[in-house]
């Protein structure tokens, strides 16, 4: 019942910026947790960032953190995630996720996903 749409991936040089933002459905009442996940060219799925949707409490993987925010407008149903300094090896596909479980960084938990938006870093 709960649908995402990723959207603001693109083609970005290193160092650049990036804003990507995930529109969820009014069903996202129910959701405890969102957060971004990402997939390079033949590797597993991992984690980027999340948010608890009351609070707005954060967590990040080491490789993104202070480059990455994330970061949520609730009356809109809207989560972002503002990437900077961006290096090729961010370059992935980017996946939203909502969970209705407590925040954690397995993908396995997550029980709805988007479809994902192309982030491509040139060197």
């Amino acid at each position: 019942q709960v649908q995402l749409v990723e959207s603001g991936g693109g083609l970005v040089q290193a160092g650049g910026s990036l804003k990507l933002s995930c529109a969820a459905s009014a069903s996202i009442f129910s959701i405890n947790t969102m957060g971004w996940f990402r997939q390079a060219p033949g590797k597993e799925r991992e984690f980027v960032a999340a948010i608890t949707w009351s609070g707005g409490i954060t967590y990040y993987a080491d490789s993104v953190k202070g480059r990455f925010t994330i970061s949520r407008f609730s009356a809109r149903n809207t989560m972002y995630l503002e990437m900077n300094s961006l290096k090729p090896e961010d370059t992935a596909v980017y996946y939203c996720a909502a969970s209705r479980r407590p925040i954690s960084t397995d993908s396995r938990t997550y029980d709805y996903w988007g479809q994902g938006t192309q982030v491509t870093v040139s060197s």
